[in-house]
Formats: C-alpha cells, sequence, structure tokens
C-alpha cells in the first residue's frame, strides 16, 4: 500500500508567532491566529505579500502601503477567505488602499522580529487582511518561526519508512522550499501560497497517486483538506484553542508532530492485517 502525508506549515511543523496590527482600532495582537481572524468575516481576505522584510523596514514609515506596492512591484497571493474572491478584485483593493501605510506593516515585522530574534528563525511572512466591507486593508500581519522540536526527525522516519511527506501552506512559496530544505522535504512537494480549497485539490491529486493520504493541519484552512484525506489529523502542539467542527472533521488529535510516524505505521499495519499489500 503506498502512503503519502501532507502538512501544513505555520502551527503544524513551524512554531509560529504571530502579530496583526488592527488599522482601524490602531491597536497590536499579538499571539493572534490569523486565519481565524481572517474567517471571522466572509468580507475578509487573508493575502501574502511577496516582499521581503528590510525592503518595508528601509521605507518611510508615512508611505502608504498601497504607494509601496506599487513602487516596487510587489506581488501577492491569496492565502484564505470565507468565499471566492477574482485575484483581479483582490489586487484593486491592494494597490488603491489608502488606509494602511508602511509603519503599520513595520510594527508587525518589529514585534516579530523582538520575539523571535534570538531563534534560528526558517520562515518570516508579511501580508494584509483586506475587508471589501471597508473597503480596503483592515490589518496587516506578519509571522515568524521555527521547525517544532521532532519535525525534522519526523519527516527524516517517514522518509525511512518510504512516505514521502508534502507541504502545503498559505505561505510564500520561497520560504517554504526554505523550510522544506532544513527538513528534507524536496522542493517539488512544496505547495505555497494555497487557499483552504487548494489544499483540498492537492490532497485529491495525490489520492490519484497513493492509496491513502494523510493530511496533518492545525487551523481552520486545513478543513477542506482535512475532509479530502484518507486520514486527517489535527495537532494542538501550537495551541488547543480551536473550533469544534475541526475536532468533529478528524480520525486523529495530536499534540507533537513526533507522533505522526507512529500513526503512519499503525495504517500500515492494519492495511497488512487485513490481508492488503502493505508494500510502499
Amino acid at each position: 500500500m503506498s502512503v503519502a502525508v501532507v502538512f501544513d506549515s505555520a502551527g503544524t511543523l513551524l512554531r509560529t508567532y504571530r502579530v496583526a496590527r488592527d488599522i482601524l482600532r490602531d491597536e497590536m495582537l499579538t499571539e493572534v491566529e490569523t486565519t481565524t481572524l481572517t474567517f471571522g468575516s466572509d468580507a475578509r481576505v487573508l493575502v501574502v505579500l511577496h516582499l521581503h522584510s528590510r525592503d518595508v523596514m528601509e521605507a518611510p514609515e508615512d508611505q502608504s502601503l498601497s504607494e509601496f506596492f506599487l513602487e516596487k512591484s510587489i506581488g501577492f497571493g491569496v492565502a484564505c477567505s470565507r468565499r471566492v474572491i477574482p485575484a483581479e478584485a483582490v489586487g484593486d483593493l491592494l494597490y488603491n488602499d489608502e488606509n494602511a501605510c508602511i509603519g503599520d506593516l513595520q510594527a508587525c515585522i518589529r514585534q516579530v522580529w523582538g520575539c523571535c530574534k534570538k531563534e534560528s528563525i526558517v520562515t518570516m511572512n508579511s501580508g494584509v487582511i483586506l475587508n471589501l466591507d471597508l473597503p480596503g486593508i483592515e490589518f496587516t500581519v506578519t509571522t515568524g518561526g521555527r521547525p517544532f522540536a521532532g519535525a525534522k526527525e519526523a519527516i527524516t522516519e517517514l522518509h525511512r519508512m518510504g512516505v514521502p511527506a508534502y507541504i502545503a501552506s498559505g505561505d510564500r512559496v520561497t520560504k517554504l522550499e526554505r523550510m522544506g530544505d532544513y527538513l528534507g522535504i524536496p522542493r517539488e512537494r512544496v505547495y505555497g501560497v494555497a487557499t483552504p480549497s487548494m489544499k483540498a485539490r492537492i490532497v485529491e491529486a495525490l489520492k490519484e497517486q497513493y492509496d491513502n493520504v494523510v493530511m496533518v493541519g492545525d487551523a481552520i484552512n486545513d478543513l477542506n483538506a482535512f475532509r479530502k484525506a484518507d486520514l486527517a489529523v489535527l495537532t494542538e502542539q501550537q495551541s488547543d484553542r480551536k473550533p469544534p467542527v475541526l475536532y468533529a472533521s478528524v480520525d486523529r488529535v495530536i499534540h507533537n508532530v513526533s507522533e505522526v510516524p507512529g500513526i503512519v505505521a499503525e495504517l500500515l499495519a492494519d492495511t497488512a492485517a487485513t490481508g492488503k499489500s502493505a508494500t510502499i
């Protein structure tokens, strides 16, 4: 039997520190779950920005973000939203926003860097949450993180078992590829800027190649992929504050990513016990 394991990144493979700046209330939100914040309204869209933190920090703090995006030709990807919103509509709001300035994003980057500077940061991403009802940018967001203890060993053990590991995440591709390099996951198995629906399609596509596909995630944006997977695994390693619908939609709940190889071993053993081929 052939098995593949798909991992989310932030909160699943990475211990992640997230902050958001509420533009309207002039307030910093720390240790925030950006996907939960986004799903709080069907008018919100979480957008990942293709930029380098250094360029943001070198820009004038009073410059509008939209002007900076146009000046630097900053691209974007839609990470998640509760409803389908055309990329053209997202771009129109992003590049014409009048709410946010560079200082709002700089504040997020400083907050994350201040918390994580002593760590070996593998990924650091920035973005915004748009609100179509404003319309414009409602929050600026930055995340920084490092692999959980045991993550690299878990991937190594899966590969030793002959089970390929994949990453499907809403984060930037370049950042995810660097993390994949560190964890030992080939770049062709890394899918970045994946919306919830895209994650589900990735799982569906892999099910055509493998007998069983395991999805490991930690947040509401993994829900569609959980429902498509043969075995859905919810991890509480970062936080156990999850919406009830997640617990109702998974087969297993774990507290450490290092538990994944054992679950896969059980899956293979159960299959062998029923008389099916356990060849991977």
